[in-house]
């Protein structure tokens, strides 16, 4: 016989995969978010732009402010689609394609989060350049939230 106490579905709650209506399908087994609890992680997002039935995705555009600016409106479609915000964002993790592009992601990023009503502490995030991107992809972010 366990010492540990059985658990009740309140404190084992199951958890929840999702896709937002904007984006694709996931090509492999894998979801755009899994809730669990109060746990929210949003898989790594790109710049798509918002699906359209029996289209392949789209880039935003070519440029780094474009597919940046549409990738962190991807990021919080998953987050509204789990019931979070970017004030429940604790850890962003930033994947750029070229080293290059630092300065200007930063200043984008800075420049969306600043517009984000309600954030009133930046989450922790780190950034790294990561070459596994399909071709012509600049950036992919992915995100940890915990609600309350």
């Amino acid at each position: 016989m366990s010492d540990t106490p059985a658990q009740t579905p309140a404190q084992n709650p199951a958890k929840t995969a999702f896709t937002p209506p904007t984006h694709t399908a996931p090509p492999a087994r894998f979801s755009h978010g899994v809730r669990k609890g109060n746990i929210l992680q949003v898989a790594g997002q790109v710049g798509f732009l918002p699906a359209v039935p029996g289209q392949p995705p789209t880039p935003a555009g070519p440029t780094l402010r474009e597919q940046t600016l549409q990738t962190l409106a991807n990021v919080e479609a998953v987050l509204r689609e789990g019931g979070a915000s970017w004030e429940d964002v604790v850890m962003v993790r930033v994947y750029l394609t070229d080293t290059g592009h630092f300065a200007e992601f930063n200043e984008i990023y800075d420049e969306y989060l600043a517009g984000t009503a309600g954030l009133t502490g930046p989450p922790a995030a780190r950034t790294t350049v990561y070459v596994g991107l399909p071709a012509g992809l600049l950036v992919e972010i992915d995100a940890m939230a915990v609600l309350d």
